[in-house]
This record gives structure tokens, sequence and C-alpha cells, in this order.
């Protein structure tokens, strides 16, 4: 296996978000020259990863807040996101979007925190996948190894992240879609609680508010800058603050440990192996780490199916409304049509759904009475070989597939709570395994403080400095 990274001796180096930004304020190299050498760096690598949705390669757009705590570091937003001047496709063939006429709502908050914008990334059609597949177009490739999924929806900008273009990149998450690429490019992938960001437009089309804002980075540290320095732009009055987190708290936690999930999907080998990896390093740090079983049971699979299915029929029922007047309803990808197709078989299904969902943030909270965390797997299998639930393989095939494979992230997804991917096992073949720290709503601080111990203590693995990796 040979991975394919950009890393070199450029302006960028091997830093993280935080060293450039100390950099750019020094006076020791300007957001041009970083901007610079990123795009050259997705020049040397994106016509194999296949990662860009939409580059601004020849107007990089340059934070405007200068004071900002990421001033300078260049990046890259998801194109679910509007950013005026560029089109906002999501990740759709059925389409072809027209330049946006504003930016959207996030994209202020995001910019805010001093970032340089020089392109878009992919995304899988409207985020529905668990892996930045297409039925035409060639797939988004996971820098570890080529033929591999990078996960999803967040793909494109895990697999710039991983491959070194930039440090840190834009990441939404309506199922997982944080923290599966994070789990599958070896990257940081905090998951915030509901309402801590400004909401994207998405927000405002669906009945029930499952979205959240945030990025993915190589380091923890980078991770809690983004957060501080969006916070600094806006914060939401209904929640704590969640402040500079800097490193680990020393008190004490009660961790309850997850291994099964709600569809009995099987956890492979290196997944187990690395969720008891980090039991053990909690532990030893003098947590209290017990086995508890979840709040819910299978029910809440279909349940998400079923809403998932709903989604896929208001995307594509709207499209031309919404999107665009271009739209084409059977251009569509077989995940969306198989999907929208299931909601009109059971439409009856999905008041039912609607109701039990809407109960789950009480019912989540009650696993959070005794315990301060929960450790589990992102995913119940390492990243899979491309086509494995790409869109074009059958409906039925590819839906056993998917609620197996993503068997525990949506349930912070409907309870609104945060939850982080932390890279912390290695297969056998050098591939990326993540582990789920989930929280209690509100609590994103305990999250990162418990990250920085396990970076510290289990140092996350570099693709640069892998026996394998290449540059290319």
């Amino acid at each position: 296996m040979t991975s394919i990274h950009a890393f070199r001796d450029d302006a960028l180096g091997e830093h993280d978000a935080v060293a450039l930004a100390e950099l750019v304020r020094d006076g020791a190299v300007s957001p041009r020259e970083l901007a610079a050498a990123a795009i050259d760096r997705a020049r040397l690598v994106d016509a194999r990863l296949h990662a860009v949705a939409h580059p601004a390669f020849d107007a990089p757009r340059y934070g405007a807040r200068s004071e900002a705590a990421l001033h300078g570091v260049p990046t890259f937003i998801k194109d679910n996101t509007d950013v005026a001047g560029m089109p906002t496709n999501h990740g759709s063939e059925a389409f072809r979007a027209r330049p946006a006429g504003k930016d959207g709502a996030y994209t202020a908050q995001f910019l805010g925190t001093g970032l340089t914008l020089i392109g878009k990334s992919r995304l899988p059609e409207f985020g529905f996948n668990a892996t930045t597949e297409f039925m035409t177009e060639p797939p988004t490739r996971n820098p570890w190894n080529p033929d591999h999924s990078i996960g999803a929806s967040s793909g494109g900008s895990a697999a710039l992240v991983a491959a070194g273009v930039v440090p840190i990149a834009h990441a939404n998450d309506g199922g997982g879609s944080i923290r599966i690429p994070a789990a599958c490019g070896g990257l940081v992938g905090l998951k915030p609680s509901r309402g801590r960001h400004i909401d994207g437009e998405q927000v405002a089309h669906v009945p029930i508010h499952m979205i959240s804002e945030g990025v993915l980075t190589r380091t923890v540290r980078d991770t809690a800058a983004f957060v501080a320095a969006a916070e600094n732009y806006w914060r939401n009055p209904k929640l704590a603050p969640i402040g500079d987190v800097c490193g680990p708290a020393r008190r004490r936690l009660r961790v309850g440990l997850v291994m099964d999930s709600v569809t009995g999907a099987r956890v492979d080998d290196p997944t187990r192996a690395a969720v008891e990896r980090t039991a053990a390093l909690l532990e030893q740090a003098g947590h209290i780490v017990e086995p508890i079983a979840l709040p819910v049971t299978g029910q809440f699979a279909t349940d998400f199916v079923q809403y998932w299915a709903l989604l896929a029929e208001l995307a594509v029922s709207t499209g031309k409304l919404i999107l665009d007047r271009s739209f084409r309803a059977a251009a569509t990808d077989g995940l969306t049509q198989g999907l929208r197709a299931h909601h009109r078989r059971t439409w009856q299904r999905t008041p039912g759904a609607l109701r039990r969902l809407r109960r789950i943030p009480d019912t989540y909270a009650r696993m959070f009475a005794r315990h301060e965390v929960v450790v589990s797997p992102v995913l119940s299998h390492s990243a899979p070989k491309l086509g494995f639930i790409a869109p074009t393989v059958p409906f039925p095939e590819l839906i056993d597939r998917l609620t197996n494979y993503v068997a525990y992230t949506p349930l912070n997804n409907i309870a609104g709570t945060p939850a982080v991917s932390l890279p912390m096992g290695r297969t056998d073949d050098g591939l990326p395994v993540g582990v789920q720290l989930s929280g209690a709503y509100g609590d994103e601080r305990t999250l990162i403080e418990l990250a920085y111990l396990l970076e510290a203590e289990h140092p996350f693995p570099r693709i640069e400095r892998s026996s394998s990796a290449a540059l290319t």
C-alpha cells in the first residue's frame, strides 16, 4: 500500500494550523505564501485524490479579520455551504448550480476565524452516503490507501487535510459526516452540540435539526483553537462557553464503555482493539471505565432510516425550487432514489418515527446521569474498499451495508449532543481506525480535554511519516 501525500519543504511544512497562525503573527510567513503553498499542494495530489469540488486558486479569499486566531491559514469549505461567487452543487450530478449571490449564514462564522479560503471540497450527493462516491464521476480517494473510501459526507475535506494540502477544513455532520471521514482519514473530528455554531441553511428545510458545523484537523489543538475562534466570533447564549482548552483536565471522570451497536453489527478486530486500548489508557490516567448499554433499541435504527428516506424525498421533490431550475430527479444517484422509493412505500411510518426521534434527547440524557463520557467505535469496521457502499450498489444491499457500517454515529445527531472521533488504531495494512468519545449536551470541553490526554498518551499516526508514504 502506497499512500498519497503532499507534505514537502515549503511554507506549510508539517505545521498544524495553530503553528502556521503563529508564524503569520510573527511575520515569518504571509497569508499569501501559505495560500500559494496549499494551492501548489492541491495541484500536486488532487488529480489522484479528486477531493476539490470548486477551486478558488486564482482568487483566494483572505480573512478580513487579521486579529482572528487562525488568520492566514488556508482551508476549504464543503460544497454544501454557500460562498459568494461560487456554485454550491451538494455533490449532485442532477443539476449544475449557478454561483451563489451571497455567503451562507455559517460561512461568515467559519471565515471569521481568520482562515483563507482556497476552494470548496467534495461530498456525496446531499451528504446522504458514508462514502464520497458517485454514479459517473471519479470517487474521492483515501490518501492512506487510494483503493479505499475516505468516508463521508465531508470526504473531500478529510482527504485534503489527511494528505497535507491544508491543516484544517470545513465539515458538517448530519449522521456522522464529520466523525466518519475523520475515522477513515486518521483525523480529529468533533461534532459540536446542536446550536453551538451558526446553523447552515439546510436546517431550515428539515423536521428535526440534526446538523452540526465544524472542522477536520490533524491535531487536537487545532480543533480546540477553531472552536475558541468560532466562539469569539459568535456564541450561542443558551450554551455555556467552551473557552480556550489547552490541555487535559485533572478531574477524575466516569466513562461508559459501549461496544455493541443498536443494529447488532459485528465490530471488526482492529476497531475492537482500538476501543479497548482507549479504555485502558483512560483507566491508566485514573478515570473509571465501566461497560454500559445504549439507552435505545433497534427501533432507533429503523426510525433513523425512515427519517433519512424522508430527507431524500424532500431533497428530490424540492430540488427545482430550492437548488436550481436545472434539477432533474431522474439524474439523482442510486442511494437517493432508493431512499426516496423506500419512503414512498412506507410513508405511513414517518409520523411515528418522528415522534420517537424527538424523544431521543431526553432518552440519551439518562446515559449521563452517572457518566460524563461514553467511549465507543465510530464505525463497525475500518474504511471499506471503494465500491463497497457506492451509490451504484443495488439499494437493498447498499442500505444493509450502510446501516451496519454506520451503526454508532447517528444517535448523537438526533440527540443534538457532542462527539469526537480520534485516530486511536491502525489496521494490519495501515488504515487508520477511529474511536468515538460522546458527551452530554453542551459539554464539548470535557471531550476536548480527554482528546488532549489520548493524543499525548497515544500519538496519532502521521501519513508523512508512515513507512508506506510517498510524496506524490
